[in-house]
């Protein structure tokens, strides 16, 4: 059913929420506990909940956000608002015995949800109950044109990762790339690194170059372990290119690749040589 010791979770998120709303907030938090009364009276907590907790980011601890993850596995509210996270306790109090009901329940609200609904619903997702039911929902989010509902399902967010098919996920990946997200807070980016998503973003490369743009550094941090003979082809293209970080990630893809040309070139080519070293970490791109 769940994958995780939800009651601990239940436990730890109510603690932060309390320390983070007000008195009165908190008596009306503490009438929602347990399964709701009505599908009606759940609904209409979900819409109102900010109302009454405001709408003010989270403060807690790095001990907290330690504890949180060994709770259920790289699960982060960082960045989260309280109302936010007020709704995603909420998403875990519905009795999740009978499966349909439990997910008519879920999907009602992601029928009728506005943008920061939407919000809660994709964070919530690694923490509902029967994961593989959700997949369809998250491969949805994939076409959301809203930023928020976007970094929603891809920052610090483990269900995609732990359960989209490939397809899918590197769908979520190009999304990414395409929408200029941080690639960096995706989890699971380099676990679910695969061939066929180097090669498309390998053309995808190619595409900018021949429409003179840019491309971001960290996709060649899903490309590098993956260069063969289409790859090393583009990769000669944008050595050739002007752009100094863009031949430093090269640069560092090559070094995890076992393709030998691609080898041969970085210690025969002076402007790879130049570029090598100057990043030692796809950390060091980022907000480069």
């Amino acid at each position: 059913m769940f994958n995780y010791d939800v009651e601990r979770l239940k436990a730890a998120l109510t603690e932060i929420i309390i320390q983070n709303i007000s008195p009165d907030a908190r008596g009306w938090l503490q009438t929602q506990a347990g399964t709701p009364a009505s599908a009606a009276a759940f609904n209409g907590a979900f819409a109102a909940l900010p109302r009454k907790t405001g709408k003010a980011l989270v403060n807690i601890s790095t001990e907290t956000a330690a504890e949180l993850s060994a709770i259920r596995k790289n699960f982060s509210i960082e960045g989260w608002s309280v109302d936010r996270l007020a709704r995603v306790w909420l998403l875990l109090q519905p009795d999740a015995t009978d499966k349909s009901a439990y997910q008519r329940s879920i999907e009602t609200l992601f029928l009728a949800a506005e943008m920061n609904e939407l919000v809660a619903l994709y964070s919530a997702l690694p923490l509902l109950a029967y994961p593989e039911i959700w997949v369809h929902r998250c491969t949805e989010g994939n076409r959301s044109n809203i930023g928020i509902v976007l970094e929603a399902q891809m920052y610090h967010n483990p269900y995609p990762a732990e359960n989209l098919p490939q397809p899918a996920w590197n769908q979520l990946v190009l999304k990414a790339f395409f929408t200029e997200k941080r690639l960096d807070l995706i989890t699971g980016l380099d676990e679910r690194a695969n061939i066929e998503l180097a090669h498309t973003l390998s053309d995808y490369a190619r595409e900018r170059w021949a429409a003179g743009r840019k491309t971001d550094p960290m996709l060649w941090r899903l490309v590098g372990r993956f260069i063969d003979d289409k790859i090393f082809d583009d990769i000669n293209i944008g050595i050739a290119n002007n752009d100094s970080l863009e031949k430093e990630a090269i640069a560092l893809a090559i070094t995890e690749s076992d393709y030998q040309p691609a080898k041969d070139l970085l210690n025969q080519n002076d402007v790879l040589q130049a570029a090598a070293g100057k990043k030692t970490n796809w950390e060091s791109f980022i907000n480069q």
